[in-house]
């Protein structure tokens, strides 16, 4: 059976790029201080990791944190406020995301699945659909959370960072995507945007429960 091909994204690195072996990310990482790298199983998934940035890595802590009940941790949270988040089988994969009640969990909307997405895309459109649906209904100032340090990164940078349009053409999907980008750079909502802290309080309550 033919082995199959991994691509190493280096971020930190001699020369940073996408490598389709080992040997060749080991001569840009090996002895350099705090370098980065990846493996990923597809191209796709390293382009789309190279331009949003290196990936923390989820700590042993982190993994037992993501089991504990936010609730414990309702003191430190902001609430009322509405979380965020998507799901995707594969990457890409069929996708869907949703918005949700941060202490209760009651469902405010939950849009999907699409066809085929990436979990960066469900995580970006779960956020502006919760900035444009509080909008609507006058929230203007409920804070939103987010666990996604792309989507808060294409927020910030009032612009999307993906490559999968270059190899899935998905017209119904690329209009959706367009106009959650042309809502962002159109509108200047004040509802405070929030990071979910994953590594202390366990899972948003928004995630789909599938890992």
């Amino acid at each position: 059976m033919a082995k199959k091909t991994k691509y190493y994204v280096v971020w930190n690195g001699i020369t940073p790029g996408i490598y389709d072996n080992w040997e060749k990310c080991k001569l840009q990482t090996q002895g350099f201080p705090d370098a980065k790298y990846k493996s990923f199983k597809t191209l796709e998934e390293a382009e789309e990791a190279f331009l949003n940035g290196p990936i923390k890595t989820t700590s042993n802590a982190a993994k037992r944190s993501a089991k504990k009940d936010y609730r414990y941790f309702i003191d430190e949270i902001v609430t009322p406020s509405l979380s965020v988040d998507a799901a995707c089988s594969g990457n890409p994969g069929k996708m869907e995301y949703r918005g949700v009640d941060t202490e209760t969990k009651d469902e405010y909307f939950k849009v999907g699945p699409f066809k085929k997405a990436t979990n960066n895309i469900g995580e970006f459109l779960a956020l502006i659909h919760a900035l444009s649906y509080l909008n609507y209904i006058g929230e203007k100032e409920l804070p939103i959370y987010s666990d996604s340090r792309t989507a808060l990164s294409w927020w910030r940078n009032k612009k999307v960072k993906t490559t999968f349009f270059k190899k899935h053409k998905d017209p119904e999907l690329m209009k959706v995507l367009k106009r959650a980008e042309k809502w962002m750079n159109s509108n200047n909502p004040k509802n405070p945007i929030l990071k979910w802290d994953t590594d202390r309080w366990g899972e948003i309550p928004a995630d789909f429960g599938r890992k």
